[in-house]
Protein backbone atom coordinates (compact mmCIF):
# COMPACT_ATOMS: atom_id res chain seq x y z
CA UNK A 1 0.00 0.00 0.00
CA UNK A 2 1.35 3.42 -0.96
CA UNK A 3 2.14 5.64 2.00
CA UNK A 4 0.71 9.18 2.09
CA UNK A 5 2.94 12.18 2.68
CA UNK A 6 3.06 13.87 6.06
CA UNK A 7 0.48 16.59 6.55
CA UNK A 8 0.11 19.36 9.06
CA UNK A 9 -2.95 19.46 11.28
CA UNK A 10 -6.05 20.81 9.51
CA UNK A 11 -6.51 24.55 9.64
CA UNK A 12 -9.25 25.98 11.81
CA UNK A 13 -12.61 26.45 10.15
CA UNK A 14 -15.53 25.34 12.26
CA UNK A 15 -16.43 21.94 13.61
CA UNK A 16 -14.90 19.09 11.62
CA UNK A 17 -17.73 16.82 10.45
CA UNK A 18 -17.75 13.32 11.94
CA UNK A 19 -15.72 10.51 10.43
CA UNK A 20 -15.58 6.84 11.47
CA UNK A 21 -12.89 5.66 13.86
CA UNK A 22 -9.87 4.53 11.85
CA UNK A 23 -8.95 0.85 11.76
CA UNK A 24 -5.53 0.08 13.19
CA UNK A 25 -2.99 -0.84 10.53
CA UNK A 26 -2.29 -4.57 10.63
CA UNK A 27 -5.60 -5.50 12.25
CA UNK A 28 -6.26 -9.23 11.96
CA UNK A 29 -8.91 -10.50 9.51
CA UNK A 30 -11.24 -11.45 12.37
CA UNK A 31 -11.13 -7.91 13.77
CA UNK A 32 -11.83 -6.53 10.32
CA UNK A 33 -14.83 -8.81 9.88
CA UNK A 34 -16.32 -7.98 13.29
CA UNK A 35 -16.13 -4.27 12.50
CA UNK A 36 -17.22 -4.42 8.86
CA UNK A 37 -20.22 -6.62 9.56
CA UNK A 38 -21.79 -3.44 10.95
CA UNK A 39 -20.23 -0.91 8.57
CA UNK A 40 -17.70 -1.30 5.77
CA UNK A 41 -16.37 2.20 6.58
CA UNK A 42 -14.94 0.86 9.82
CA UNK A 43 -12.27 -1.11 7.97
CA UNK A 44 -10.56 2.08 6.72
CA UNK A 45 -7.22 2.86 8.33
CA UNK A 46 -5.94 6.42 8.55
CA UNK A 47 -3.36 5.52 5.90
CA UNK A 48 -6.14 4.58 3.47
CA UNK A 49 -7.02 8.26 3.06
CA UNK A 50 -3.66 8.95 1.42
CA UNK A 51 -2.99 5.83 -0.61
CA UNK A 52 -3.05 5.95 -4.39
CA UNK A 53 -3.45 2.20 -4.83
CA UNK A 54 -4.50 0.02 -1.92
CA UNK A 55 -4.58 -3.74 -1.54
CA UNK A 56 -6.38 -5.84 1.05
CA UNK A 57 -5.60 -9.55 1.33
CA UNK A 58 -8.28 -11.98 2.47
CA UNK A 59 -8.16 -15.80 2.73
CA UNK A 60 -9.98 -16.10 -0.59
CA UNK A 61 -8.86 -13.14 -2.73
CA UNK A 62 -7.02 -9.83 -2.98
CA UNK A 63 -9.07 -6.64 -3.13
CA UNK A 64 -7.64 -3.59 -4.91
CA UNK A 65 -8.61 0.05 -4.29
CA UNK A 66 -7.41 2.52 -6.95
CA UNK A 67 -7.65 6.12 -5.74
CA UNK A 68 -5.38 7.89 -8.21
CA UNK A 69 -7.66 9.95 -10.51
CA UNK A 70 -6.19 8.51 -13.72
CA UNK A 71 -6.82 4.97 -12.43
CA UNK A 72 -10.37 5.87 -11.39
CA UNK A 73 -11.05 7.12 -14.90
CA UNK A 74 -9.47 4.01 -16.40
CA UNK A 75 -11.77 1.70 -14.39
CA UNK A 76 -15.01 3.64 -14.83
CA UNK A 77 -14.59 5.22 -18.27
CA UNK A 78 -11.60 4.53 -20.52
CA UNK A 79 -11.27 0.77 -19.99
CA UNK A 80 -14.64 0.04 -18.42
CA UNK A 81 -15.24 -3.18 -20.40
CA UNK A 82 -12.23 -4.67 -18.62
CA UNK A 83 -13.81 -3.82 -15.23
CA UNK A 84 -17.46 -4.94 -15.27
CA UNK A 85 -19.66 -4.67 -12.22
CA UNK A 86 -18.70 -7.17 -9.52
CA UNK A 87 -21.60 -9.63 -9.50
CA UNK A 88 -20.54 -11.04 -6.13
CA UNK A 89 -21.42 -7.65 -4.67
CA UNK A 90 -24.21 -6.32 -6.87
CA UNK A 91 -26.17 -9.59 -6.71
CA UNK A 92 -26.91 -8.66 -3.10
CA UNK A 93 -29.46 -6.21 -4.53
CA UNK A 94 -31.23 -8.89 -6.60
CA UNK A 95 -33.90 -9.63 -3.93
CA UNK A 96 -35.04 -6.01 -4.19
CA UNK A 97 -34.21 -4.77 -7.70
CA UNK A 98 -34.01 -7.99 -9.72
CA UNK A 99 -31.86 -7.52 -12.83
CA UNK A 100 -32.18 -3.77 -13.26
CA UNK A 101 -29.76 -1.20 -14.67
CA UNK A 102 -28.33 -0.81 -11.17
CA UNK A 103 -26.83 -4.29 -11.02
CA UNK A 104 -26.84 -5.61 -14.60
CA UNK A 105 -24.00 -5.36 -17.09
CA UNK A 106 -23.09 -5.96 -20.72
CA UNK A 107 -25.83 -6.48 -23.32
CA UNK A 108 -28.61 -6.65 -20.68
CA UNK A 109 -27.62 -3.26 -19.30
CA UNK A 110 -27.31 -1.72 -22.78
CA UNK A 111 -30.87 -2.85 -23.66
CA UNK A 112 -32.26 -1.55 -20.38
CA UNK A 113 -30.57 1.80 -20.71
CA UNK A 114 -31.84 2.21 -24.30
CA UNK A 115 -35.38 1.72 -23.03
CA UNK A 116 -35.20 3.48 -19.67
CA UNK A 117 -33.60 6.72 -20.82
CA UNK A 118 -36.73 7.74 -22.82
CA UNK A 119 -38.97 6.51 -19.99
CA UNK A 120 -37.11 8.63 -17.49
CA UNK A 121 -37.82 11.64 -19.69
CA UNK A 122 -41.25 11.44 -18.07
CA UNK A 123 -39.41 12.92 -15.06
CA UNK A 124 -38.22 16.02 -16.90
CA UNK A 125 -37.14 18.50 -14.28
CA UNK A 126 -39.69 21.17 -15.09
CA UNK A 127 -42.48 18.58 -15.17
CA UNK A 128 -41.68 17.09 -11.75
CA UNK A 129 -40.96 20.40 -10.04
CA UNK A 130 -44.60 20.95 -9.00
CA UNK A 131 -44.62 17.40 -7.59
CA UNK A 132 -41.58 18.20 -5.48
CA UNK A 133 -43.03 21.54 -4.35
CA UNK A 134 -46.37 19.99 -3.39
CA UNK A 135 -44.75 17.17 -1.38
CA UNK A 136 -42.48 19.74 0.30
CA UNK A 137 -45.53 21.43 1.86
CA UNK A 138 -46.19 18.25 3.79
CA UNK A 139 -42.58 18.26 4.99
CA UNK A 140 -42.87 21.86 6.17
CA UNK A 141 -46.01 20.98 8.08
CA UNK A 142 -44.31 18.10 9.87
CA UNK A 143 -41.26 20.23 10.74
CA UNK A 144 -43.55 23.04 11.96
CA UNK A 145 -45.27 20.57 14.26
CA UNK A 146 -41.89 19.58 15.70
CA UNK A 147 -40.94 23.23 16.16
CA UNK A 148 -44.24 23.94 17.94
CA UNK A 149 -43.64 20.97 20.23
CA UNK A 150 -40.31 20.35 21.94
CA UNK A 151 -38.31 21.49 18.89
CA UNK A 152 -36.75 18.07 18.32
CA UNK A 153 -36.78 16.65 14.78
CA UNK A 154 -35.43 13.23 13.78
CA UNK A 155 -34.05 14.46 10.52
CA UNK A 156 -33.15 11.15 8.83
CA UNK A 157 -36.71 9.88 9.34
CA UNK A 158 -38.05 13.10 7.78
CA UNK A 159 -35.69 13.04 4.80
CA UNK A 160 -36.61 9.41 4.17
CA UNK A 161 -40.29 10.34 4.30
CA UNK A 162 -40.10 13.34 1.96
CA UNK A 163 -37.82 11.71 -0.64
CA UNK A 164 -39.95 8.54 -0.69
CA UNK A 165 -43.06 10.71 -1.11
CA UNK A 166 -41.51 12.61 -4.03
CA UNK A 167 -40.19 9.58 -5.87
CA UNK A 168 -43.44 7.63 -5.48
CA UNK A 169 -45.38 10.55 -6.95
CA UNK A 170 -42.91 10.74 -9.84
CA UNK A 171 -42.87 6.97 -10.39
CA UNK A 172 -46.51 5.94 -9.99
CA UNK A 173 -48.47 9.16 -9.25
CA UNK A 174 -49.07 8.04 -5.65
CA UNK A 175 -48.76 10.41 -2.68
CA UNK A 176 -47.55 8.53 0.34
CA UNK A 177 -49.39 8.68 3.66
CA UNK A 178 -47.66 8.53 7.01
CA UNK A 179 -48.53 4.85 7.59
CA UNK A 180 -47.15 3.78 4.22
CA UNK A 181 -44.03 5.88 4.79
CA UNK A 182 -43.39 4.14 8.09
CA UNK A 183 -43.80 0.67 6.60
CA UNK A 184 -41.41 1.43 3.75
CA UNK A 185 -38.93 3.11 6.11
CA UNK A 186 -38.97 0.12 8.47
CA UNK A 187 -38.51 -2.39 5.64
CA UNK A 188 -35.65 -0.43 4.09
CA UNK A 189 -34.03 -0.14 7.51
CA UNK A 190 -34.21 -3.92 7.95
CA UNK A 191 -32.92 -4.53 4.44
CA UNK A 192 -29.99 -2.10 4.58
CA UNK A 193 -28.86 -3.29 8.02
CA UNK A 194 -28.37 -6.78 6.60
CA UNK A 195 -26.05 -5.58 3.82
CA UNK A 196 -22.70 -4.64 5.50
CA UNK A 197 -21.91 -8.19 6.63
CA UNK A 198 -23.04 -9.57 3.25
CA UNK A 199 -20.85 -7.00 1.50
CA UNK A 200 -17.80 -8.08 3.50
CA UNK A 201 -18.41 -11.73 2.65
CA UNK A 202 -19.08 -11.01 -1.03
CA UNK A 203 -16.05 -8.78 -1.61
CA UNK A 204 -13.85 -11.15 0.38
CA UNK A 205 -15.04 -13.96 -1.90
CA UNK A 206 -16.18 -16.19 0.97
CA UNK A 207 -17.79 -19.13 -0.88
CA UNK A 208 -21.56 -19.07 -0.94
CA UNK A 209 -21.69 -22.83 -0.42
CA UNK A 210 -20.77 -22.13 3.18
CA UNK A 211 -24.39 -21.08 3.52
CA UNK A 212 -23.91 -17.43 4.42
CA UNK A 213 -26.91 -16.22 2.37
CA UNK A 214 -29.12 -18.15 4.81
CA UNK A 215 -28.03 -15.78 7.57
CA UNK A 216 -29.79 -12.82 6.00
CA UNK A 217 -33.33 -14.07 5.52
CA UNK A 218 -34.89 -11.15 7.41
CA UNK A 219 -33.45 -8.65 4.95
CA UNK A 220 -34.65 -10.70 1.99
CA UNK A 221 -38.16 -10.85 3.40
CA UNK A 222 -38.13 -7.06 3.80
CA UNK A 223 -37.10 -6.72 0.14
CA UNK A 224 -39.98 -8.94 -0.91
CA UNK A 225 -42.45 -6.80 1.04
CA UNK A 226 -41.20 -3.65 -0.71
CA UNK A 227 -41.55 -5.31 -4.12
CA UNK A 228 -45.02 -6.60 -3.21
CA UNK A 229 -46.22 -3.07 -2.39
CA UNK A 230 -44.87 -1.73 -5.67
CA UNK A 231 -46.32 -4.59 -7.73
CA UNK A 232 -49.78 -4.00 -6.23
CA UNK A 233 -49.76 -0.59 -7.94
CA UNK A 234 -48.11 -1.74 -11.16
CA UNK A 235 -50.17 -4.81 -12.02
CA UNK A 236 -53.53 -3.14 -12.85
CA UNK A 237 -51.88 -0.44 -14.95
CA UNK A 238 -49.72 -3.02 -16.73
CA UNK A 239 -52.81 -5.07 -17.58
CA UNK A 240 -54.73 -1.99 -18.79
CA UNK A 241 -51.82 -0.88 -20.96
CA UNK A 242 -51.48 -4.30 -22.58
CA UNK A 243 -55.25 -4.29 -23.19
CA UNK A 244 -54.91 -0.99 -25.05
CA UNK A 245 -56.50 1.21 -22.41
CA UNK A 246 -53.64 3.07 -20.73
CA UNK A 247 -54.51 5.59 -18.04
CA UNK A 248 -53.94 9.35 -18.12
CA UNK A 249 -50.87 9.31 -15.84
CA UNK A 250 -47.73 10.98 -17.18
CA UNK A 251 -45.32 9.40 -14.72
CA UNK A 252 -42.24 7.19 -15.02
CA UNK A 253 -44.36 4.03 -14.92
CA UNK A 254 -46.21 5.25 -18.02
CA UNK A 255 -42.87 5.69 -19.73
CA UNK A 256 -41.76 2.16 -18.76
CA UNK A 257 -45.02 0.69 -20.06
CA UNK A 258 -44.59 2.55 -23.36
CA UNK A 259 -40.88 1.66 -23.71
CA UNK A 260 -39.86 -0.30 -26.80
CA UNK A 261 -36.35 -1.52 -27.54
CA UNK A 262 -35.45 0.11 -30.90
CA UNK A 263 -33.12 -2.81 -31.65
CA UNK A 264 -35.71 -5.63 -31.59
CA UNK A 265 -39.10 -4.13 -30.71
CA UNK A 266 -39.36 -5.91 -27.37
CA UNK A 267 -41.10 -4.46 -24.32
CA UNK A 268 -40.57 -4.83 -20.61
CA UNK A 269 -42.37 -7.72 -18.90
CA UNK A 270 -44.32 -7.11 -15.69
CA UNK A 271 -41.42 -8.46 -13.64
CA UNK A 272 -38.96 -6.17 -15.45
CA UNK A 273 -41.17 -3.15 -14.85
CA UNK A 274 -41.25 -3.95 -11.12
CA UNK A 275 -37.46 -4.45 -11.18
CA UNK A 276 -36.89 -0.99 -12.60
CA UNK A 277 -39.43 0.72 -10.37
CA UNK A 278 -37.85 -0.90 -7.33
CA UNK A 279 -34.44 0.25 -8.54
CA UNK A 280 -35.64 3.80 -9.19
CA UNK A 281 -37.42 3.90 -5.83
CA UNK A 282 -34.26 2.69 -4.10
CA UNK A 283 -31.93 5.06 -5.95
CA UNK A 284 -34.41 7.91 -5.96
CA UNK A 285 -35.10 8.04 -2.24
CA UNK A 286 -32.53 6.11 -0.21
CA UNK A 287 -29.53 7.97 -1.64
CA UNK A 288 -31.24 11.37 -1.51
CA UNK A 289 -32.53 10.76 2.01
CA UNK A 290 -29.05 9.90 3.26
CA UNK A 291 -27.41 12.94 1.63
CA UNK A 292 -30.13 15.35 2.77
CA UNK A 293 -29.90 14.14 6.37
CA UNK A 294 -26.15 14.83 6.36
CA UNK A 295 -26.76 18.22 4.72
CA UNK A 296 -29.15 19.25 7.50
CA UNK A 297 -26.62 18.13 10.12
CA UNK A 298 -23.86 20.16 8.45
CA UNK A 299 -26.10 23.21 8.20
CA UNK A 300 -27.00 22.84 11.88
CA UNK A 301 -23.36 22.65 12.97
CA UNK A 302 -22.19 25.47 10.67
CA UNK A 303 -24.51 28.41 11.43
CA UNK A 304 -22.45 30.79 9.28
CA UNK A 305 -23.25 28.63 6.22
CA UNK A 306 -26.91 28.48 7.24
CA UNK A 307 -27.16 32.27 7.48
CA UNK A 308 -25.42 32.70 4.12
CA UNK A 309 -28.00 30.36 2.57
CA UNK A 310 -30.81 32.42 4.07
CA UNK A 311 -29.27 35.67 2.82
CA UNK A 312 -29.01 34.26 -0.70
CA UNK A 313 -32.61 33.04 -0.64
CA UNK A 314 -33.80 36.45 0.61
CA UNK A 315 -31.95 38.17 -2.25
CA UNK A 316 -32.88 35.79 -5.04
CA UNK A 317 -36.38 34.63 -4.09
CA UNK A 318 -37.67 36.48 -1.04
CA UNK A 319 -40.55 34.98 0.90
CA UNK A 320 -42.66 34.01 -2.12
CA UNK A 321 -42.90 30.57 -3.75
CA UNK A 322 -39.61 29.11 -4.94
CA UNK A 323 -40.09 28.44 -8.64
CA UNK A 324 -38.33 26.19 -11.13
CA UNK A 325 -36.26 29.07 -12.53
CA UNK A 326 -35.10 30.06 -9.03
CA UNK A 327 -33.13 26.85 -8.47
CA UNK A 328 -30.25 27.89 -10.74
CA UNK A 329 -29.92 31.19 -8.89
CA UNK A 330 -29.43 29.53 -5.51
CA UNK A 331 -25.75 28.90 -6.15
CA UNK A 332 -24.64 28.80 -2.54
CA UNK A 333 -27.44 26.41 -1.54
CA UNK A 334 -26.29 24.14 -4.38
CA UNK A 335 -22.67 24.47 -3.21
CA UNK A 336 -23.70 23.39 0.31
CA UNK A 337 -25.29 20.26 -1.09
CA UNK A 338 -22.37 19.48 -3.41
CA UNK A 339 -19.97 19.77 -0.49
CA UNK A 340 -22.23 17.46 1.51
CA UNK A 341 -21.99 14.94 -1.32
CA UNK A 342 -18.20 15.23 -1.20
CA UNK A 343 -18.02 14.50 2.52
CA UNK A 344 -20.84 11.94 2.59
CA UNK A 345 -21.36 10.44 -0.86
CA UNK A 346 -24.51 8.31 -0.52
CA UNK A 347 -22.91 5.46 -2.48
CA UNK A 348 -19.49 5.25 -0.90
CA UNK A 349 -18.06 2.45 -3.05
CA UNK A 350 -18.45 1.29 -6.65
CA UNK A 351 -17.32 -2.37 -6.81
CA UNK A 352 -15.96 -3.68 -10.09
CA UNK A 353 -14.06 -6.87 -10.94
CA UNK A 354 -11.11 -7.47 -13.26
CA UNK A 355 -12.28 -9.33 -16.37
CA UNK A 356 -8.71 -10.35 -17.21
CA UNK A 357 -5.25 -10.12 -15.66
CA UNK A 358 -4.05 -6.53 -15.55
CA UNK A 359 -1.63 -4.24 -13.72
CA UNK A 360 -2.02 -1.00 -11.78
CA UNK A 361 0.84 0.91 -10.17
CA UNK A 362 3.02 -2.18 -10.25
CA UNK A 363 0.41 -4.49 -8.71
CA UNK A 364 -0.77 -7.52 -10.67
CA UNK A 365 -4.54 -8.01 -10.52
CA UNK A 366 -5.74 -11.52 -11.28
CA UNK A 367 -8.97 -12.18 -13.22
CA UNK A 368 -12.03 -11.98 -10.99
CA UNK A 369 -10.37 -9.94 -8.24
CA UNK A 370 -12.54 -7.14 -6.86
CA UNK A 371 -11.50 -3.60 -7.82
CA UNK A 372 -13.17 -1.09 -5.51
CA UNK A 373 -13.49 2.56 -6.56
CA UNK A 374 -14.47 4.45 -3.42
CA UNK A 375 -15.92 7.98 -3.68
CA UNK A 376 -15.70 8.08 0.13
CA UNK A 377 -11.90 7.75 0.04
CA UNK A 378 -11.26 9.71 -3.15
CA UNK A 379 -13.31 12.70 -2.04
CA UNK A 380 -11.49 12.86 1.31
CA UNK A 381 -8.08 12.05 -0.15
CA UNK A 382 -5.13 13.79 1.53
CA UNK A 383 -3.24 14.27 -1.74
CA UNK A 384 -6.22 15.54 -3.74
CA UNK A 385 -8.11 18.00 -1.52
CA UNK A 386 -7.20 20.91 0.72
CA UNK A 387 -8.43 20.30 4.29
CA UNK A 388 -10.34 17.24 3.06
CA UNK A 389 -12.30 16.60 6.27
CA UNK A 390 -13.57 20.17 6.61
CA UNK A 391 -16.95 21.44 5.41
CA UNK A 392 -16.29 24.22 2.89
CA UNK A 393 -19.05 24.94 0.33
CA UNK A 394 -16.78 27.56 -1.26
CA UNK A 395 -14.98 24.71 -3.04
CA UNK A 396 -18.02 24.55 -5.36
CA UNK A 397 -18.44 28.24 -6.11
CA UNK A 398 -16.88 29.92 -9.14
CA UNK A 399 -13.10 29.65 -8.94
CA UNK A 400 -13.28 27.12 -6.12
CA UNK A 401 -11.07 24.10 -5.62
CA UNK A 402 -13.55 21.64 -7.12
CA UNK A 403 -13.23 23.11 -10.62
CA UNK A 404 -10.10 21.04 -11.32
CA UNK A 405 -11.23 17.87 -9.52
CA UNK A 406 -13.13 16.26 -12.41
CA UNK A 407 -11.82 12.76 -11.71
CA UNK A 408 -11.75 13.17 -7.92
CA UNK A 409 -15.41 14.05 -7.37
CA UNK A 410 -17.85 11.31 -8.31
CA UNK A 411 -20.85 11.12 -5.94
CA UNK A 412 -23.04 10.11 -8.90
CA UNK A 413 -20.45 7.83 -10.50
CA UNK A 414 -18.65 8.57 -13.74
CA UNK A 415 -18.84 7.70 -17.40
CA UNK A 416 -21.70 5.91 -19.19
CA UNK A 417 -23.06 4.55 -15.90
CA UNK A 418 -23.39 7.95 -14.26
CA UNK A 419 -26.62 8.12 -12.25
CA UNK A 420 -29.59 8.91 -14.51
CA UNK A 421 -31.27 10.73 -11.63
CA UNK A 422 -28.45 13.19 -10.92
CA UNK A 423 -30.26 16.33 -12.09
CA UNK A 424 -33.46 15.17 -10.35
CA UNK A 425 -31.60 14.72 -7.05
CA UNK A 426 -29.83 18.08 -7.22
CA UNK A 427 -33.04 19.97 -7.99
CA UNK A 428 -34.86 18.17 -5.18
CA UNK A 429 -32.10 18.88 -2.65
CA UNK A 430 -31.80 22.60 -3.45
CA UNK A 431 -35.57 23.08 -3.22
CA UNK A 432 -35.97 21.19 0.07
CA UNK A 433 -32.95 22.75 1.78
CA UNK A 434 -33.95 26.25 0.68
CA UNK A 435 -37.48 25.80 2.00
CA UNK A 436 -36.21 24.42 5.30
CA UNK A 437 -33.66 27.09 6.14
CA UNK A 438 -35.87 29.93 4.93
CA UNK A 439 -38.56 29.02 7.46
CA UNK A 440 -36.64 27.35 10.30
CA UNK A 441 -33.49 27.86 12.31
CA UNK A 442 -31.73 24.52 12.58
CA UNK A 443 -29.38 23.76 15.45
CA UNK A 444 -27.58 20.59 16.55
CA UNK A 445 -28.98 18.41 19.31
CA UNK A 446 -26.88 19.19 22.42
CA UNK A 447 -24.48 16.38 23.19
CA UNK A 448 -25.20 14.37 20.04
CA UNK A 449 -22.53 13.68 17.42
CA UNK A 450 -23.58 11.31 14.63
CA UNK A 451 -21.39 8.38 13.65
CA UNK A 452 -21.20 7.52 9.91
CA UNK A 453 -21.80 3.92 8.90
CA UNK A 454 -21.49 2.30 5.49
CA UNK A 455 -24.51 0.17 4.71
CA UNK A 456 -26.34 0.36 1.41
CA UNK A 457 -25.71 4.10 1.67
CA UNK A 458 -23.68 6.17 4.12
CA UNK A 459 -26.09 6.81 6.96
CA UNK A 460 -25.81 7.59 10.66
CA UNK A 461 -25.48 4.71 13.12
CA UNK A 462 -28.30 6.05 15.30
CA UNK A 463 -31.29 8.30 14.56
CA UNK A 464 -30.13 11.85 13.81
CA UNK A 465 -31.86 14.55 15.90
CA UNK A 466 -31.66 18.29 15.33
CA UNK A 467 -33.43 21.26 16.92
CA UNK A 468 -35.78 23.39 14.81
CA UNK A 469 -37.49 26.72 15.52
CA UNK A 470 -39.52 29.11 13.38
CA UNK A 471 -37.16 31.71 11.93
CA UNK A 472 -39.36 34.77 11.54
CA UNK A 473 -38.92 37.50 8.89
CA UNK A 474 -36.15 37.13 6.33
CA UNK A 475 -33.19 39.52 6.41
CA UNK A 476 -33.05 42.42 4.01
CA UNK A 477 -31.91 41.30 0.52
CA UNK A 478 -28.82 43.49 0.76
CA UNK A 479 -27.36 40.94 3.19
CA UNK A 480 -26.86 38.39 0.40
CA UNK A 481 -23.38 36.95 -0.07
CA UNK A 482 -23.91 34.86 -3.17
CA UNK A 483 -21.67 35.78 -6.13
Amino acid sequence: MDNPPDHAAPAAGGEIPPRPDAMQVGACPFTRFVRTRRSWLDQMSERAYGMLMGEVRTPFTRLFMPNEPSLVRRVLVDDRAAFPKDRNYWSLLDPLTGESILNSDGAAWERQRRMIDPAFEQARLKLVFPIMADAAQGMLGRVAAAAAGDGRLIVDAETTHITADIILRALISLPMGDDEARKLYDDFHIYTRSLPAQTTLALSRVPRWLGWPLLFGRGRRAARRIRHRLEAHVRPRYAAHRAGTPGPEQDILAGLLDAVDPADGSRFTLSEVVDHLAMLFLAGHETSAAALAWAVHLIATHPEAQERMVAEIAAEVGDGPIGFADIKRLRYVMAVFRETLRLYPPVGSLPRAAAAATEMRGKTIAPGCPVLVSPWLIQRHRRLWDRPDHFDPGRFLAGGEAEDKTNAYLPFGMGPRVCIGMAFALQEAVLLLALLVRRFRIAPEPGHRPYPVGRLTIRTRDPLPVRVAERGPLPAPAAAHSP
